[in-house]
């Protein structure tokens, strides 16, 4: 039937829980009302059935309500889900008259914001009309200036067409004259031939004169011909171009009135959607104030079946306390009955499934008529008399025997193979655990020896090496002083070493505080020091004296020089006092095509054990060997 126990909601209680019953009808009680739940409304009795389908809630206005089915309360008056349903109808009518208005006040705002848009066209459209009076007026100015400056052209055009031919007039006049003098002057000439005469000086001069005046005054009516009719070509190009500026300017002022005529247009335009914008919020209005007088309706007419169902609730509740009497009364015989039945069957089954003896055999060999048996007698004790059956000691005895038998517990058949593998496997873990406790010890003992150990070395080396270091750096640095220092002297394994250097007439102490070649010189000397406190066969030294000048180095190369007798020295380096202090030198050279090659060069017969000096050179050495040596390989 599924789990019938979870959470219920505040006022929600369990009808089982409701109901009196004797302790034995209890559990019969529980199984009727298993999914029977008291709520305190309707829709507390509507989430419960919707989280819960398994239960059904009763309501104390009497109603049930399942997770299939719904049945009202007491009959005679509206039942509380007919009230329900009525009051549910009218809240969605008011959620209804709600979306209405709220779409009425949305297309109101809309056709606000259209209104407000209108009106800002329309301004736009006055504005720009106002421009275009603006520009016409500008038009029509500039149009009476091209007029009047046509106007001048045009006479001025009459005058020099006048002038011109005035002067063709002149021109063919001079023309005439001129001709005529030709004529003259030919026929002169003629009849001088004829004559053989020699013609008259003035007249001939005169004739000379009126020839130059007549060709000269023809010569000024050519280019007075000229000037004037370059005047007129002028004239008539600003003429055209006058022309030209006029229909341009006639053009403008009929697309201006064409603009203004269709800005009165849209003005008209704007003009009507403004009155039907008016008219359609007048329109909104009558209905925003219809849809409020039916909300106050639908709220009035709430508030009277909210009222209707309080009073129908009240009776309500009156009758289920009167049927709660009837039906208490009534269930109660019953749920006795029911529970005196299935207690005998119980009892029967039991009696039957435990102990195989039927009701009837159990009722006459275990009834009450019969005496009931002493129970069993404690040591030392005799056994008692058979007793009269007494219900209330019998009962004690009972609850006394299942207390017992529920502190034992159920019987585990295997509680014996159980013990013995677990008995077996604690053992086998206490040897383990032993043998890891003998490994510990014997651990922590080789841990012990190897710290005293590490101790002890670590102790001789440090002696040792504190010793040689302060005279190597008092070596180093003649009138210096040069120490090692434990940071943690009582703990031998995990102190630190620190090194306290003062050159000569220099008061610090601290590594950072000195120059590079006092920090390099120190750390050589440290370095020394190792090698004298724990000598080793041979030593590699990677450039150890590139920043020290020369005096640091000739000491360098005297310490060099007493490591040499004991040990063997392979020395990479570029300073040349240290590749003459050695016995054999191994130059890195690089050819022309790229590839490196090694060169070997003996400087003392017998190094033993001697000190090697490599470098590496880019240019070819001009030297001469003492004696040949063997090509040392690697690369440096």
């Amino acid at each position: 039937a599924g789990d019938h126990h979870g959470l219920l909601p505040a006022g929600a209680r369990r009808a089982a829980d409701l109901v009196v019953a004797p302790p034995g009808l209890r559990p019969a009680v529980r199984r009727l009302l298993a999914t029977a739940v008291v709520v305190t409304g309707l829709d507390q009795a509507r989430e419960l059935v919707r989280e819960r389908p398994e239960l059904t809630a009763f309501t104390l206005d009497g109603d049930q309500l399942g997770a299939g089915f719904a049945q009202g309360g007491a009959a005679g008056a509206p039942s509380l889900l007919e009230t329900q349903a009525a009051v549910d109808e009218a809240d969605r009518a008011i959620e209804e008259l709600t979306v209405r208005c709220a779409l009425l006040a949305a297309r109101l705002g809309d056709l606000t914001d259209r209104r407000a848009g209108a009106a800002a066209e329309a301004e736009h459209l006055a504005l720009r009309a106002r421009q275009a009076q603006k520009e016409r007026a500008q038009v029509a100015g500039a149009l009476g200036r091209l007029g009047g400056q046509a106007r001048a052209a045009a006479g001025e055009a009459e005058r020099l067409a006048a002038a011109a031919a005035r002067a063709e007039e002149g021109l063919q006049q001079a023309t005439a004259a001129a001709e005529e003098l030709a004529e003259r002057l030919a026929t002169a000439e003629e009849s001088a031939e004829v004559d053989d005469q020699e013609p008259d000086a003035a007249e001939q001069a005169r004739l000379t004169d009126a020839a130059a005046q007549a060709r000269q005054a023809e010569l000024e009516t050519r280019l007075s011909v000229r000037t004037h009719e370059e005047r007129v070509r002028a004239l008539a190009g600003r003429a055209d171009q006058l022309d030209r500026s006029a229909r341009v300017e006639r053009e403008a002022r009929t697309r201006a009135a064409a603009r203004r005529e269709r800005a009165r247009h849209e003005c008209a335009v704007a003009g009507a959607v403004a009155a039907g914008t008016r008219h359609l919020l007048a329109c909104l209005e009558i209905s925003l104030a219809r849809a409020a007088a039916e909300r106050d309706e639908a709220e009035q007419a709430r508030a009277a079946r909210e009222g209707e169902l309080r009073v129908g609730r009240e009776h309500g509740r009156e009758l289920k306390a009167e049927l709660d009497k009837l039906v208490d009364a009534g269930h109660r015989d019953e749920v006795l009955r029911a529970e005196k039945r299935l207690r005998i069957e119980q009892l029967e089954a039991k009696a039957l499934d435990e102990f195989g003896i039927e009701s009837e055999e159990l009722l006459a060999g275990y009834g009450p008529g019969v005496p009931v048996p002493p129970g069993v007698p404690e040591e030392g004790q005799e056994p008692g008399e058979p007793r009269p059956y007494v219900r209330a000691e019998q009962e004690k005895r009972l609850r006394a025997a299942e207390r017992a038998y529920q502190q034992l517990g159920k019987v585990n058949p295997l509680a014996l193979e159980e013990f013995a593998a677990l008995e077996e496997r604690h053992q086998f873990l206490g040897e383990q655990l032993d043998d890891l406790k003998r490994s510990r010890r014997d651990l922590l003992e080789i841990v012990k020896d190897v710290d005293a150990r590490v101790e002890q070395l670590f102790t001789a080396a440090y002696h040792d090496t504190a010793a040689q270091f302060e005279g190597v750096f008092s070596r180093l640095f003649p009138g210096g002083e040069g120490r090692l220092v434990l940071t943690d002297p009582d703990n031998m394994l995990t102190t630190g070493v620190e090194v306290e250097a003062r050159p000569p007439g220099k008061k610090v102490k601290r590594l950072s505080l000195l120059s590079g070649g006092e920090r390099s010189l120190t750390a050589v000397a440290l370095l020394v020091s190792i090698f004298k406190a724990r000598p080793s066969p041979f030593y590699v030294m990677d450039e150890v004296e590139a920043a020290l000048d020369e005096t640091n180095l000739r000491r360098l190369i005297a310490i060099m020089e007493e490591l040499r007798e004991s040990s063997q020295l392979i020395v990479i380096t570029h300073q040349k006092l240290t590749m003459e202090s050695a016995d054999a030198l191994y130059g890195v050279t690089m050819k022309g095509d790229g590839i490196s090659q090694v060169i070997s060069q003996r400087l003392r017969a017998v190094p033993s054990p001697g000190r090697e000096a490599g470098g590496e050179h880019h240019e070819r050495g001009t030297a001469a060997p003492r004696r040949p040596a063997p090509a040392a390989a690697g690369d440096s």
